[in-house]
């Protein structure tokens, strides 16, 4: 009987530390949402260039790359503050201009074309910044 009742113990304490590490992770997880931080970081370097000198060499070179970064996010699962219907729209709609901007570089279109599809692509991206900035009680401010 007091085997049983050790092993019963052992038991609930091994699932109260599982359960603690669970919390913990969807803590960690509700507070980062790595597809942004990916997708930002080449959207950085494909825009600032075009915004700075109007050098849209790094946005051709990383079209593509920006575009299959877009398609992961769109498909991943969205951290539950910005789980909406207009953040999946946004995303989805970011997935389709990324796509379409690779495809008007691998086509030839003019710089004057992909300079305001950039920008506008990059105004979109910062609707879904500024979405997941206010879900976590923040105010993201970008200068431009």
């Amino acid at each position: 009987m007091k085997t049983k009742l050790v092993l019963v113990f052992i038991g609930l304490v091994i699932l109260a530390a599982c359960s603690k590490k669970e919390e913990s992770q969807a803590l960690v997880n509700d507070n980062e949402w790595n597809e942004l931080d990916s997708f930002h970081m080449i959207m950085a370097e494909a825009f600032h260039p075009y915004k700075d000198s109007a050098n849209l060499e790094p946005a051709k070179a990383l079209a593509e790359e920006m575009a299959a970064e877009a398609d992961k996010w769109a498909a991943a699962t969205l951290p539950a503050k910005v789980d909406t219907d207009e953040v999946r729209a946004l995303l989805t709609e970011l997935k389709s201009d990324t796509r379409a901007l690779a495809d008007k570089v691998k086509a030839g279109a003019t710089n004057e074309e992909l300079g305001s599809d950039l920008t506008t692509l990059h105004d979109n991206f910062h609707g879904i910044m500024e979405a997941w900035h206010k879900g976590k009680g923040e105010k993201h401010e970008h200068k431009h």
